[in-house]
Parts: structure tokens; C-alpha cells; sequence
């Protein structure tokens, strides 16, 4: 076979898994960057292997055994785990390296299963399993493979599967709200959702501290990784905010990220709109926030396709 030809059946094999195995690195490691390097660590093994490749095994699964495996590597020489600054109790010591879990980008062709399934509760509960057990889950209820298969991606037998299984799910329900919020979302119906978000980001652009407060549950949290310091409930959230966030103005662009609303905000200083956050809410069945989540790395705009630039008031 020709160096083209043997490109070409490569690539022909590959293309048609490469978003969903990204989305499955990311639900593993939490973070978007980590996801990239372990797909395509996973996609150089491939490229590797493809000439011993002959069919014996479906495809998918020959695929997801390899990037699974990159996952779990890079989970054995990671320390600490990513998480978000509200999984942290207060008597918790101090991150000696920070690691904070990341948002993803919408796919706009994601199925109503494909998004919950990276939900920024669910990603978060996930980093609390141990490697294997994540694996093991997501494998069997996010990606549908049976027991047999997931036993043969993770080298082990169907009834280890059955019982990392068992004690995955109990550990994760433990830390899952009870409806997910595509669930929550679609009982609010489109309209209802949108004009929450108009309304979020009339708030913040104007730079009302009432306004946005009352669009909080009164239980809601508020945090910003990597800061590690996060706000609970509508009072202390409402004493922060016009020291914090709100002391500069502030620009909202809707977005969407984890299946969830979200924005990509911009703060004024010296007269130029300079990239700041990207801001995810959690809402509930009655349509207040719960929860809020800026996260401070303008260097992941890119991937939300927002803008790199800065630019002047006018």
C-alpha cells in the first residue's frame, strides 16, 4: 500500500470518531487542553498501530481502547485532580498546584445525551472517581458499550466492569443533582431560557448588582478558577460583587459551554475591552441560577470562537 493510500484508509477510519473520542478524553481529564494532547497522543499510537489493525475488532472500540489508555496515562502522572472551587470545603488545605476543572464548547450537532453527558456537575463528579472506575463508566452509560467490550478496552474481565460499575455509579449519584439541567433546560422551553439570558446579560452589562442578584437562587454559589476563594447564597454573593467583578465595567456575549448557558465577558480597563472570563450558569426548574462559574483563562476563547482582540471604548 502506497504511503497515500495507507493515509487515506487512516484517516478514513479515523475522521468519524475524532469529535466524540475529543469529548471522551475531555469527560476523563476535565480540561480541554489535556483532552487535546491525550487525542492526539491517542491518534499517534493509532497511526502507529493501523498497519497491525485488520479488522478483528469494530473499529470504535479499537479507537476508544487506544485514547482511553492515553487518558488513564495521563491521569497516572497527574497529581491532585481537577475540580471546581465549590468541591473544596473550607477546612481543606490550600492547592500547592493549582489544577481547575475547564469548560467545553458546544457541538452544535450534539444530541440531548451527548450534551448532558458534559454538564459541568457531571464532569465535575467524574474527577472524583478513581481513574479506572471513570473510565469504566463513562464507557459503559456515556458511550453504550457493554460489559464485554468495556472489559476488553480496559484489559480486565466483564464482571471487574460490572463492579467498578456498581461503585462508580453510588459514588457519583452521591454527588449529582437530581434532574440534570438539559432536563431542566428543556422544561423551560427555548424562550424561556432565552430571555433569562437577556435578561443575565442586560444585568451585568449595565452593571447592576440588584438585578443580578435577584436572578439567583438563594442558595446560589459564585466562583472564578483559578481564584479558589467561591460565595454561597444571594447576600454574601450580592457584598462581593460590586468590589469584585462589578467594580469595572463589564461586557457579556452569550455562548454556550457544557451543554449549559454561558459568556464570554470582557472588562474595561484604560479605556480598552480586554478578554476576562468565560461564564457558565446552572439553572434551576423555576429558572433562577444556582450557580455561577467564571472562568479566568482568556486563553480558551478561542475555542468558544470569540474574539482574541481587544478593543477601544467607544
Amino acid at each position: 500500500m502506497s504511503a497515500a493510500a495507507y493515509e487515506a484508509e487512516y484517516q478514513q477510519l479515523i475522521e468519524p470518531h475524532r469529535r466524540e473520542l475529543h469529548a471522551h478524553c475531555y469527560r476523563m481529564l476535565g480540561s480541554v487542553q489535556d483532552a487535546e494532547d491525550a487525542l492526539q497522543e491517542a491518534l499517534l499510537r493509532a497511526w502507529k498501530a493501523f498497519d497491525r489493525f485488520e479488522g478483528r475488532a469494530q473499529p470504535k472500540t479499537w479507537l476508544y481502547r487506544i485514547a482511553t489508555n492515553a487518558c488513564l496515562d495521563a491521569l497516572a502522572r497527574r497529581k491532585g485532580k481537577r475540580e471546581l472551587p465549590i468541591d473544596r470545603g473550607p477546612d481543606e488545605p490550600p492547592l500547592t498546584e493549582t489544577a481547575w476543572l475547564e469548560p467545553y464548547p458546544d457541538d452544535p450537532g450534539a444530541s440531548y445525551e451527548q450534551r448532558e453527558s458534559v454538564e459541568l456537575a457531571f464532569i465535575a463528579a467524574l474527577q472524583h472517581l478513581p481513574a479506572t472506575q471513570r473510565a469504566v463508566l463513562i464507557l459503559r452509560e456515556v458511550l453504550g458499550f457493554s460489559a464485554k467490550e468495556v472489559a476488553e478496552i480496559c484489559d480486565t474481565t466483564p464482571a471487574s466492569v460490572n463492579s467498578a460499575m456498581q461503585r462508580a455509579r453510588a459514588a457519583i449519584d452521591e454527588r449529582l443533582p437530581r434532574q440534570s439541567q438539559q432536563a431542566t433546560l428543556q422544561a423551560l422551553g427555548d424562550e424561556q431560557v432565552r430571555a433569562i439570558v437577556e435578561r443575565y446579560v442586560a444585568a451585568w452589562n449595565r452593571g447592576d448588582v440588584d438585578a443580578v442578584v435577584a436572578m439567583l437562587a438563594e442558595d446560589a454559589t459564585f466562583s472564578m478558577p483559578p481564584i479558589a476563594e467561591w460565595y454561597r447564597g444571594q447576600e454574601p454573593i450580592r457584598a462581593f460583587l460590586p468590589t469584585g467583578p462589578l467594580s469595572i465595567p463589564r461586557v457579556f456575549v452569550p455562548i454556550h459551554a457544557n451543554g449549559q448557558p454561558a459568556f464570554g465577558t470582557y472588562k474595561l480597563i484604560d479605556g480598552v475591552w480586554l478578554r476576562n472570563a468565560i461564564h457558565v450558569i446552572t439553572l434551576d426548574a423555576a429558572g433562577a441560577i444556582t450557580d455561577a462559574v467564571a472562568f479566568l483563562d482568556v486563553e480558551l476563547f478561542p475555542r468558544f470562537g470569540l474574539s482574541e482582540d481587544a478593543w477601544k471604548s467607544d
